[in-house]
């Protein structure tokens, strides 16, 4: 199936033609992981909705990640065109 691209879509990326390749890069990427999701709406599991919220009560409780360990979850989670990992 085919379809066009919306306006939206093109104002988007003729504004990210102008930029430098490595946000291109960055831009793409987040393209491509919302390409995986595939069309069809997500549906958080119950597992999932409970892990947001005791999340959320961490960070309403001032208790946040350290850099380090967000970076070291990014590492691991994120791939690029199967060269590896997206480096934060």
């Amino acid at each position: 199936m085919i379809s066009e691209m919306t306006d939206l879509m093109e104002k988007a990326l003729a504004a990210i033609r102008t930029w430098p390749g490595e946000q291109q890069d960055k831009a793409a990427q987040m393209l491509l992981a919302l390409d995986r999701l595939g069309p069809a709406p997500y549906m958080a599991s119950g597992a999932e909705l409970a892990a947001v919220d005791e999340a959320l009560a961490q960070t309403q409780a001032g208790q946040f990640a350290p850099s380090a360990d967000v970076e070291a979850v990014v590492w691991r989670t994120q791939e690029s065109d199967g060269k590896g990992p997206i480096p934060c």
